[in-house]
């Protein structure tokens, strides 16, 4: 079934590194090619032995969106990234980042070991020009909206340098995948007083008001801030970052199972509950991870999506559409150059001096 000719604007999907098993990402699959009619084309990753009669129950091992490439080997969570990317290259998630380091793919879904996924798709796709740390960045929702965090996790030693440029990568994500001409980036600290914070966050702050119209930074941002309609970005170290990240799909599945016990736990209430439940049903899809399956790994020279290690078809199906919408509304060259105009601002060119 392995057909990689033709159209290169493809995505590869990593269908071996999750918690559910290859039958989600197959079944994400399927509901993707109905869902979304422009969908890109999507090569599967994995073991065909296991894939090929998952894609046959599924009735789209014909698709002509939809092509296999074998790849025998799982990397686990417990692999360490050395030895995975010498010992393991040919699992899904390594190949699949292949096939867009040989351009015969454009975009990566994965529900892996994320360190790897960072590491691998950094080694092996690098950067843009003038980028040093790629960065993820999943979207959130909020009172009226959404907002982008970015980093959630890939670089959780930063430097204030960093953090500028994840300013102007989730800038140009929030105006893509949000459609925010203008987005207001915050810099999520303890105090909005000036001084607040430690080092790496007043030095960031320092930098960011450097960077003029490259983006529109409204200043620090405090926690309680978060989930109200203030930013439309929030910039922070992947370390605080990936704790933000964590907290809100923790408290989110708490606050979903504890309305529901309470809702059960009286004939009373279980009325109220049915009179209620168009109102419950929208709090679930408001509030749900699912929606956006996918965090991009965003300022690398191909597009890497990672979803979590326990999505669901759902949230794949929709990172698989997030991944083609990526493809189509590819904006490096124009990052790049905000990104390039950035470092001229923290490191201008030596004054020559004369010194005769």
């Amino acid at each position: 079934m392995e057909n990689l000719q033709g159209d290169t604007r493809r995505i590869a999907l990593d269908a071996m590194g999750g918690d559910l098993g290859p039958i989600e990402a197959v079944e994400a699959l399927r509901l993707a090619v109905n869902e979304f009619p422009d969908l890109c084309p999507v090569t599967i990753v994995g073991d065909e032995n296991e894939l090929l009669p998952l894609l046959k129950q599924a009735q789209i091992e014909n698709h002509p969106k939809v092509s296999l490439l074998h790849a025998p080997t799982v990397i686990t969570m417990a692999d360490e990234v050395m030895t995975a990317m010498k010992r393991k290259r040919d699992s899904s998630m390594l190949k699949a980042i292949e096939l867009v380091k040989e351009g015969q793919a454009r975009a990566v879904v994965s529900t892996g070991n994320t360190k790897i996924l960072v590491s691998a798709g950094t080694l092996k796709l690098r950067t843009m020009t003038g980028v040093e740390r790629p960065a993820l960045a999943p979207v959130i929702p909020r009172d009226k909206g959404h907002f982008i965090l970015i980093d959630a996790g890939a670089n959780p030693d930063a430097r204030p340098i960093h953090l500028a440029h994840n300013a102007i990568l989730g800038s140009h994500y929030a105006q893509m995948e949000l459609g925010i001409k203008r987005p207001r980036v915050g810099l999520l600290t303890i105090g909005t007083e000036e001084g607040k914070g430690n080092a790496l966050i007043n030095d960031t702050h320092e930098s960011l008001k450097q960077l003029g119209d490259l983006v529109h930074y409204v200043g620090p941002l405090e926690g309680f801030q978060v989930f109200f309609d203030h930013v439309d970005v929030i910039v922070c170290d992947g370390f605080t970052g990936n704790i933000c990240l964590k907290s809100w799909e923790s408290l989110s599945k708490f606050f979903r199972n504890e309305l529901k016990s309470q809702m059960l736990a009286s004939p009373l209430r279980r009325l109220g509950g049915l009179l209620a439940k168009g109102a419950f049903t929208g709090l679930r899809h408001r509030i749900q991870p699912e929606r956006y399956g996918g965090a991009p790994l965003l300022g690398l020279n191909g597009t890497v999506l990672k979803a979590h290690g326990s999505a669901n078809r759902f949230a794949l199906m929709n990172a698989l559409g997030d991944a083609s919408e990526f493809i189509r509304v590819d904006r490096n060259s124009q990052i790049e150059a905000d990104i390039g105009r950035a470092n001229k601002i923290f490191r201008p060119d030596p004054v020559e001096t004369d010194e005769s």
